[in-house]
């Protein structure tokens, strides 16, 4: 299966893997509680725009189907396609490899827009 971009070191030395879409950490069971099991993925080609705040890939569990929403623009480089085979990856190691896409942006500045993981932990707390 495909290693995650800091456990290869690529993310720091290729420009073109700028973005990883679809990890979540595992010590916050929110939307995996809310899924459930993931069965079945669908994955954008490589190739493919993504653009922010619209749909980029598709999750289905025991529970619902979900949309995944883009939150950057951008080019799919690479997408994961070992979790189509395998799709119980994404609960089992989301911080690994059980990321879905990885991106080129086409505008780096929406990362600024981001929540860093802390700022997360924090909106997630306050939804309990």
């Amino acid at each position: 299966m495909p290693a995650a971009p800091q456990e290869t070191g690529q993310a720091a030395t290729d420009p073109a893997v700028a973005a990883l879409i679809g990890r979540a950490e595992a010590g916050d069971a929110t939307a995996q509680n809310q899924l459930g099991d993931v069965v079945y993925l669908e994955l954008p080609k490589p190739g493919q725009k993504v653009e922010k705040g619209k749909q980029a890939a598709v999750v289905e569990s025991v529970k619902a189907a979900s949309e995944v929403y883009a939150p950057v623009t951008g080019e799919v480089v690479e997408a994961n396609q070992a979790l189509v085979d395998e799709p119980a990856t994404v609960n089992a190691d989301p911080m690994g490899r059980g990321w879905f896409m990885k991106l080129r942006l086409a505008d780096k500045g929406q990362l600024d827009g981001l929540m860093d993981e802390a700022a997360y932990k924090k909106l997630v707390e306050g939804l309990h």
